[in-house]
């Protein structure tokens, strides 16, 4: 049995993994410099270094991982773990961490240092995760896991990406065309070109004819990854001094661990079984040797691996997005590319992904349990919801307008009722909404399983969540047993109980099949 490691099909498997990283080096980036104003020599001489580092890391792990387990199974049709930074959590940290360091100090070298060390924090915490991730992969539904996971797909990323293209459509819909023709309608482009290569391609020239994209050397040069271990422990030292931070990182990477369990899952769904652990404890390493190197940003498995295991993708698309970005990273052309590929032409691909894993969600689950993956998206729609109020409260105080609220504030909640907006209720849905949207997906399939006990679990390990602030709430506290929310789950497993304590009889259960 041979398994080549590169395969004429990993071609468009490497260019919609390289749009996806792409993206998130160019967001990056783009705020560092613009928005918290750190010069070029941190973004491109230490940022994107260690970021590369990390990334090109923890892929060479999971293709080793992938020539295992076809040398193992005999298998061809292996498909690598897709792996680069997490796209939710990396907003986290640049407006959870490094942003509210840089407006209370406008000291953008240190906002990046304690990015940094925030980064080696979160990557121990990943790698403790490990300890209970298989347990957890085994006690919770697939329609849980999977359901949040698509919740995530649908609104940060689908969502988001439409949006882009809609910004700029003329762009957009060249690229879009090419995506629906190769990817959707899997119809082969004449001269074999690959889908996704075609779809940047034709996107960029319409780019640079219409004058929205440019050809720059801004920000090339060479530049080395080195440790920085003197700006880690100045870092470390302010986070220990304020340690209200760890309210932003303990919750967000018990996301980030959650995030790489749910995705190593979907892999297993579409054929490919890793071992969960080893994955988490990979994520978590290639976290912290990003951080020493420079990059504050948590890296995890991607979200993806359904839409690669679609194009027959084996490992060298992973392994050639590792070493183009190692190279992109040390010579500076994450700039060169970011001037040249714009935001819309990457984005169909991302559509593609993100409408791919939440259709395998529902290809995965019984049909039953459809309506459990449903439920958990509601979490993730509030998430971006407040996400949204907050970038237009933000903007209103960048555009100069003085008394801006915050989004709680008593008199803007009021306000926004009366136009049919419930900050309250949304904030509460969209905090911790990772966990949330499994544990209602879980408690749902449970409860169509009929399995009472485990429902009433699910919603007592709710109540205790919320108590501790890890879900419903924007930080972490000591149990808060005056939170109404705590009462209403702990209210919900008690009617369950009363209930159980009678003959259960269902109703005709054929519309749920």
């Amino acid at each position: 049995m041979q398994y080549p490691i590169f395969s004429r099909n990993d071609i468009n498997g490497f260019w919609a993994l390289f749009a996806d990283t792409l993206a998130n080096l160019l967001i990056i980036s783009g705020v560092c410099r613009f928005v918290f104003n750190m010069p070029n020599d941190i973004v491109f001489g230490r940022i994107l270094p260690g970021a590369a580092i990390s990334i090109m890391i923890g892929i060479a792990v999971y293709v080793w991982m992938a020539q295992r387990l076809a040398r193992r199974e005999e298998r061809s049709d292996v498909t690598a773990l897709p792996y680069g930074i997490s796209t939710p959590v990396m907003f986290v940290y640049l407006f959870g961490v490094i942003g509210p360091i840089y407006w209370s100090t406008n000291d953008p070298v240190l906002a990046w240092q304690v990015g940094i060390a925030a980064g080696v924090i979160g990557g121990l915490v990943e790698i403790l995760g490990a300890a209970i991730g298989p347990w957890l992969q085994r006690v919770t539904p697939r329609a849980g896991m999977l359901g949040t996971l698509s919740g995530i797909a649908l609104v940060f990323i689908a969502t988001v990406a439409m949006a882009r293209i809609y910004e700029s459509p003329l762009i957009g819909f060249t690229s879009l065309a090419f995506v629906l023709w190769g990817m959707v309608g899997r119809f082969r482009l004449p001269f074999g070109l690959p889908s996704g290569l075609a779809a940047l391609i034709a996107a960029t020239i319409v780019a640079l004819v219409i004058g929205e994209s440019s050809f720059s050397f801004e920000g090339v040069g060479l530049y080395i990854p080195v440790p920085y271990f003197g700006d880690l422990m100045v870092g470390l030292g302010h986070l220990f001094d304020n340690p209200e931070l760890f309210a932003v990182l303990i919750p967000v990477q018990i996301y980030n661990f959650i995030e790489t369990m749910n995705n190593v899952e979907s892999a297993e769904v579409a054929g490919d079984k890793y071992p969960v652990g080893a994955c988490q404890v990979t994520d978590g390493m290639g976290t912290m040797l990003g951080g020493l190197f420079g990059s504050p940003f948590p890296t995890t498995v991607y979200i993806g691996h359904p839409a690669y295991k679609r194009m027959h993708a084996r490992s060298g698309y992973a392994l050639g997005v590792g070493i183009v970005f190692m190279l992109g990273a040390l010579f500076g052309l994450v700039a060169f590319l970011g001037n040249l590929i714009p935001p819309a032409a990457v984005a169909p691909i991302l559509v593609f992904v993100g409408i791919s894993i939440i259709a395998v969600s529902f290809r995965s689950c019984e049909p039953k349990h459809h309506i459990a993956i449903a439920i958990a998206f509601l979490p993730h729609v509030s998430s971006i919801i407040v996400v949204k109020w907050g970038s237009a409260l933000n903007a209103l105080r960048d555009m100069g307008i003085e008394s801006v609220p915050n989004l709680l504030d008593d008199s803007f909640v009021g306000a926004m009722v009366t136009q049919g907006a419930h900050v309250i209720g949304e904030s509460a849905l969209a905090n911790g909404a990772i966990v949330s949207g499994m544990l209602w997906g879980s408690f749902t399939a449970f409860l169509i399983d009929g399995k009472v006990r485990e429902a009433q679990i699910v919603a007592v390990l709710a109540a205790v969540l919320t108590s501790f602030g890890i879900i419903h709430d924007s930080a972490l506290h000591w149990p808060h047993l005056t939170n109404p929310i705590v009462w209403g789950y702990l209210l919900l497993a008690a009617i369950l109980w009363v209930a159980a304590r009678y003959p259960l009889e269902r109703e005709d259960t054929e519309d749920l099949l």
